[in-house]
């Protein structure tokens, strides 16, 4: 059974401005591609997604398109960079609009986000890549999705410093390691959920 996978890019950077964060999240889903799960990459910032709480912010508003695309998939995966050692805020702002899925449910009373498999990839110069995953995860959690072991990824420079993950060159026994064992638990926890998923509320 192959699932499908959406990673949300959270740079502030409009494409095709190259970006560390969506690099890291798109090695998340060539790793997942070995569990049977495909998928896409989105960058947040291309789509006009507006600030809000509702799914759909009206005029425009990118996200209900998103949106479609997270319900349709089986896990989620968060890709952002570190700013002041806080997830970037287009991440915050995905996590803003997840809020309103605490309002929707089904025929029996579950989120519809249950069932759906979460993880994070960040990347930054800084310290504070535990704090983000943490962040980021306990947001996708509370709205819902399902937090495998060992769910985050993530490369961080050296403090103060000026090297790009995307500069930096492959880490297979560090961040690729880790990356592969977030695929691995992700895609075993989501092929697991689509089989037999959580009861009625």
């Amino acid at each position: 059974m192959t699932l499908q996978a959406l990673v949300l890019g959270c740079s502030l950077k409009p494409s095709p401005a190259p970006s560390s964060s969506e690099l890291l999240g798109r090695e998340v889903l060539t790793a997942l591609a070995d569990h049977d799960v495909t998928g896409e990459v989105i960058r947040v910032v291309d789509r006009n997604v507006k600030f809000g709480v509702s799914i759909d912010e009206g005029d425009g508003d990118g996200w209900p398109e998103i949106r479609a695309k997270i319900l349709a998939a089986q896990l989620l995966v968060i890709a952002t960079p570190i700013w002041m050692g806080q997830p970037s805020s287009v991440c915050k702002m995905v996590l803003e609009r997840l809020d309103a899925e605490l309002s929707e449910t089904d025929d029996e009373g579950r989120l519809l986000t249950f069932g759906k498999v979460a993880a994070v990839a960040v990347v930054g110069n800084e310290d504070g890549a535990h704090h983000v995953v943490a962040e980021v995860l306990q947001g996708l959690n509370d709205t819902g999705f399902t937090i495998a072991a060992n769910s985050g990824t993530y490369w961080v420079g050296e403090a103060m410093g000026s090297v790009d993950y995307q500069d930096a060159g492959p880490k297979p026994d560090t961040t690729g390691s880790a990356t592969k064992t977030l695929a691995a638990n992700a895609a075993h926890l989501a092929h697991l959920l689509a089989k037999s998923p959580y009861p009625a509320s």
